[in-house]
């Protein structure tokens, strides 16, 4: 009974992170420039390659006993490198100029960076 429940909750890990994954797929295609596409993609794919990486790992502790620490290491490196590549990649864009969607309404850099 204990593992059918931990095999429905890896299950809804991973249909969870895919989900995600698609939402970020579907976002990357949809929004309109580099800034709001950087978000969209750090955020869901971040969180739903943690859930697939989280459901792995369960589904091979509950199984086979197996204690991966590799799993472990690829969530937190995810968990720490995601939002910061993000960031860094919008932060260049803003830098070189990247033109911002025609509805945007606000720039905090502009003051603190003499942005355009």
């Amino acid at each position: 009974m204990v593992i059918a429940i931990a095999n429905v909750l890896v299950v809804a890990l991973v249909l969870l992170g895919a989900l995600l994954t698609l939402l970020s797929a579907l976002g990357a295609i949809r929004l309109p420039d580099v800034y709001t596409r950087s978000h969209a993609i750090s955020k869901s794919t971040t969180l739903g390659i943690m859930c697939i990486l989280i459901g792995a790992f369960l589904h091979f502790f509950i199984e086979n006993h197996h204690f991966n620490s590799r799993l472990l290491l690829g969530i937190v490196f995810i968990f720490m490198t995601s939002p910061v590549a993000a960031h860094l990649i919008s932060r260049a864009a803003y830098y070189t100029n990247v033109p911002r969607w025609e509805g945007t309404v606000r720039d905090d850099l502009k003051e603190k960076a003499g942005g355009k």
